[in-house]
Order: structure tokens, then sequence, then C-alpha cells
């Protein structure tokens, strides 16, 4: 393995693997089929990176996360190391140039989504591809009881065919049992070598806490831990807000969700690993990729929607290996909540296909048309115009591109059109007196020679890339040839790019995947009951709870969670905290905040004696939300 370790050093500046990274990489050399149970921050892809470029030839990596693959593409174009990534949106002609590349280019790894393999002529060039290992990432998507399951998924064993000796390996940080079977099963992987990391974090200490204000506390916890710290939301609302709010009460906190673009997304997360803002509030968009090790805090100010996700976000906190927080903040009313956006929402087959017919009707798709078609798509505008509830038509539009139906790109984009308005041979001439602009407009014209005649979609970063400049100088380039009135150019953001993968059929798409619905809907209500049971249970370790999830059967308390600690502790006498909340009272209305600033008792016992003093008509509750004492 002495090879291994070098590159490992070389390229990630790391001494030595963590266990299980050299076992891993050593079944995938002796080419076994693989199946590795990482959690989260655990180094899956050292995994499979290392043996691809061990050997000759590349790796072939299958990912549902376009953020994720960029992600790791980046980082390894950084390193000097040839990737590629097909992701949504790429037009047929680049996609040949890109396949070229990898045929002929020496290549070391090519990402794509399940769904690309779908498609049979990318498939047949793949076949003609040097492959010296197949990774499956996030490979619970192949479950049906994975938490994100995708039909396309189970298209991936049919590679076995036609790479019958190279090693495939599964990987994913969130699998109960019965999910880590179905995977063995759907890839046909054989006799593979199995590796399970303990979900264990012992540096975690996962809290529960019942409060009726979630911001004070909060900012509790923020100001007793200054490190860099994430917070969780449901949606880009909640995000904005409580970034804002934070704001308000002197953090310096920023914000990240779906909506943003990708130069908003990118320089919040630089001020936030900066460290130039202590806190970022975040939707589950964020965290795919993301590495920091000194992550303090993660608070969850609502219910997640399953226990892999909580997990994987909760742990995004400790890597470093020092004590962290994984913090839930809970109140009575977060299980109507949850429900409302969780259960209530989720769209039945009737609606699924109201909204397909509707969303072929709003782009004028005809029966048995619309394969490979793109269009700009406002979910908002949509929805108003057919009256459909915006979350319920989210989540149905969600399940249609997990199925391979549409493909939903929920990332802003730059929609730009161009057209030259003078002659071509003008055109000629102002290159000639422009020689330092020659370059990128004779590429502009060799890869769009319709754009004298119509406004044509324009590729920024293909352009860039074609004519060895920078997207800045192509954009420079532009902006002069706008001015002088040689180009006509738009540029206009669109919040989501939609992509018809599927001739329009109606009632046989629909049927076809209904299965599938009923299976998932089911699957969401089992898995809010999984987290309503953990977050209610006042009996159990949390981290015992978690590990359970996870079919880790013999864990030992972990003496630092919200159950331990209220278990070690000595217990609070209630007529105290009673006798303490009628004192101040006697002084002054007050709200709960204001009398836990007061009153030196834990949150939980104050509130406790609050309800008790309530029920008991000692105290009323005013329409401002402050208690008095009865007259």
């Amino acid at each position: 393995m002495s090879e291994a370790i070098q590159i490992l050093q070389k390229y990630w500046k790391h001494e030595t693997f963590r266990a299980p990274q050299e076992a891993i990489i050593t079944s995938i050399l002796e080419r076994k089929d693989t199946f590795a149970l990482m959690p989260t921050g655990g180094g899956k892809s050292v995994c499979f990176q290392i043996p691809a470029l061990m050997n000759p030839g590349m790796g072939l990596i299958i990912s549902p996360l376009v953020a994720l693959m960029k992600d790791q593409v980046a980082n390894l174009q950084k390193l000097d190391i040839k990737a590629i990534a097909l992701t949504g949106g790429i037009g047929t002609e680049e996609m040949i140039d890109l396949l070229d590349n990898c045929q002929f280019g020496n290549y070391k790894f090519l990402y794509l989504s399940p769904e690309r393999l779908q498609s049979d002529w990318i498939l047949e060039r793949i076949k003609n591809l040097p492959i010296n290992l197949i990774a499956i990432d996030e490979a619970h998507c192949v479950s049906q009881w994975g938490h994100d399951f995708r039909p396309s998924y189970l298209k991936i064993s049919q590679l076995k065919t036609h790479f019958p000796k190279v090693p495939f390996v599964a990987l994913t940080a969130s699998a109960t049992p019965r999910v880590e079977a179905d995977i063995i099963t759907q890839l046909g992987l054989e006799h593979p070598a199995v590796f399970r990391k303990s979900f264990a974090r012992e540096n975690i200490a996962y809290m529960v806490f019942e409060v009726e204000d979630k911001l004070f506390r909060a900012e509790q916890i923020l100001r007793k831990n200054p490190e860099p710290s994430i917070i969780y939301v449901r949606n880009r609302k909640s995000c904005l807000d409580v970034s804002q709010q934070l704001q308000t009460l002197g953090f310096k906190a920023t914000f990240y969700h779906g909506g943003l673009t990708s130069k908003e997304k990118d320089k919040n997360m630089q001020l936030w690993m900066n460290e130039e803002v202590q806190v970022i509030v975040a939707t589950n968009a964020f965290g795919m990729g993301i590495d920091k090790a000194n992550v303090k805090t993660v608070i969850h100010m609502q219910l997640p929607e399953n226990l892999e996700n909580y997990y994987q976000e909760a742990g995004r906190a400790g890597r470093n290996g020092e004590k962290a927080f994984a913090v839930l903040l809970s109140s009575p009313s977060d299980i109507f909540q949850a429900k409302d956006q969780s259960i209530h929402v989720l769209p039945d087959r009737k609606f699924l296909l109201e909204v397909y017919v509707k969303l072929c009707n709003y782009f004028r798709i005809a029966y048995g048309e619309g394969i490979n078609e793109v269009f700009s798509f406002n979910l908002n505008t949509f929805c108003s115009k057919y009256g459909f509830p915006t979350l319920r038509a989210y989540n149905a539009m969600q399940f249609l591109d997990r199925q391979g139906i549409v493909t939903l790109s929920q990332e802003f984009s730059e929609k730009i059109t161009m057209q030259f308005l003078i002659p071509s041979k003008e055109v000629i001439r102002y290159t000639s007196l422009n020689p330092n602009d020659e370059e990128i407009i004779l590429t502009i014209l060799r890869t769009y020679p319709g754009i004298y005649d119509m406004p044509t979609a324009f590729n920024m970063a293909l352009i860039a890339k074609k004519s060895n400049h920078s997207e800045a100088e192509v954009s420079q380039v532009l902006k002069k040839l706008q001015e002088k009135e040689i180009i006509a150019y738009t540029s206009k953001n669109n919040d989501a790019v939609l992509i018809f993968n599927e001739v329009r059929e109606d009632e046989k798409t629909i049927n076809r995947i209904a299965k599938y619905l009923e299976h998932q809907n089911q699957l969401k209500v089992d898995q809010l009951q999984s987290v309503l049971h953990y977050v209610n249970d006042k009996n159990t370790c949390k981290s015992q709870l978690l590990l359970e999830y996870f079919g880790e059967k013999d864990s030992k308390p972990c003496g630092i969670c919200s159950y331990c600690i209220s278990k070690n502790k000595t217990k609070t006498d209630i007529h105290l905290v009673v006798k303490e909340i009628l004192e101040v009272l006697k002084t002054a209305d007050l709200n709960s905040r204001e009398i836990e600033k007061v009153v030196p008792f834990a949150s939980k016992d104050i509130i406790f004696a609050l309800q008790m003093l309530l029920e008991n008509e000692i105290i009323i509750l005013k329409p401002n939300n402050q208690y008095t004492l009865r007259k």
C-alpha cells in the first residue's frame, strides 16, 4: 500500500488513512466488488479516487448530486487530475466533445448521473472507455427502502454485463440494514467485501430541547459557543428571517439556500468558511461536499424529514475530533407543522398526473413529443396559473425529477442569447482590426453557425473553454461588441431549468411510476414517526436511539447527550422554581424569556413550573405573552 499512501500524501496532504479507507482501497485493488457504509465526513471519495489513480484507465463515478459532482471535479482539477462531469443541461454536441476527451485525453475520472445511462448512445460510448472501476455514490438511492430512491439507479446493474471484470464500489453514508441488503441485491454485487464504520460519533453531544422561544435558546447556545456554527431550517424564508434576526442580536451571520445564484452561494459560503461570520443559516441545500473541521454547533430549528438527513447534517459538527454539539430545538406545535410540511403535502397519483399534464400543456408539448426539450421554469408562476398548492406541486416535480421523467435544476442559471447584427464580412474586418478579440469571436462563429440569423442560446463557459480564455475575458469582448452595436445580447436570471427526458404519454407515464409514489409516500410517513420517536423518547440516550435506527443494537449510553446529562443531574425541586417565579411576578409581568433571565433554573424546569401554575390558575397568560399573577 506504499503507493496508495504516497498518492494520499501527495494530493490530499494526509499522512495516514482513516479506518476503514485502507481496507476498502485494498479490496478494490484486488478487483472485488465492495460495499462501504461510512458516515458523513468519513472520507468516502478517497476510497475510489486513489485506486482509480493507481490503475491504468479511468474511474466511472455515478452520483445523483450535481453539486457534489461539480465540487469533486473542481477539487480534482485543482490537483491537476483530469476529471469531467456530465451533468444536466449539457447539449448533445458538447457531450460528444466531452466523451471524446475521455476516450483520447488521458482523463482519470468521469462523473455522471444515473439518468445519463438511460441514453443508449452514451452507454455505447462508455462501453468503449478504459474503465478501471465503477463507483456508485449515494448508493442508498438504489433501494426502495432508501430515503432518496431513484429508479434510474436500478439500471446501473446493467453495466455488469459490459464490465464483468471491473470492480463495483457502492458507497453510502446512511443505510439501515434493510437498505444495505437491498443495495447489494439491486446492484448485483458478487460476494462483496462489506465495510461498515460505526455511526457512533463519540465527540458529538446530541441535544434535544423542548423550548417556547427557539431563537432565544439558539442565541444562548451561540453566545456560549462562539465558534463556527450551522443552523438548519426548513425553507428559504426562514433562512433569511433567522439570519436577519441573528444579525439584529449582534451575531455575524449569513444564509444559504437553493434559490441563490451560484455567485451568491459561493460568496456566502466563503464568508463562513473563512470565519468572517460565525453562523450560516441554511436549508438542506447546504452541506454536500462541505468539509469544515472546526464546526462547534449544528442547530436544527425545525424537525428534520428523516433521521438519515438529520444524522448527516448533525455530523458536520466536530470533524476535528473535539467536543461539538448537535442541537434539535422542538416545541409542541412542531409535530403539526412537520405533518403539514412533510405528509399533508405529498402528491397522490391523481395530483401527480394533473401536474404532469398541465406542465406539458404549459410548455405546449404535444402528445408523443418533448424529449430533450429545455425550458426556463418558474414554479410560482406555474402554480399561480393552474391554482396548485406550491409545496405539493414542488413535491410532485421533485418526484418526477427523481423518476427521470424530467430534470429540474434548482440552481439559478444565467440565460444568455446573442445574435450578430452586421454581415459576416464586417465581422471578419472587425477581427482583423482587433486581433486580441479574434480567437473568442471566431470560436463563437464556429460553435454557433446560425448566430447571424436569429437570437441564439449562448454558453459562456463553453466558449471560454474552447477559446482558451476566462469567462471574464469572454464577457468583456461581448460587452465591447454590444456597445459597438455589432451584436444583440440579452441576459436574464431564471430560478430553474427544466428538461423533459421522455416523450409525453400522460397516463402511460404516470401509471409506470405510480407504484413508486405510493411506496415513497408510506416511507416518508414511517420516517417522520422515527424522527418523532427520537425527539419524544425521554428514557433513552439520544446517541443510542440514532445508532439503533442504523442497526447498531448493543451501544452504550454516550454520557454527554441531553438525556444522559439530565439523568446524571440532581432532580430540581420544582417547588423552589415555582417560588422563584411567583416572587419575580410580584414585581412585574414578564414573558417566558424574561423569566428565564432572572430565575436561576434550567429552561425545561421553568417551562414545567409555568405550565403547572397555569393549570392551577395561580397565574394567567396575557394576550401579549406575558405572565401575571391571578388577582
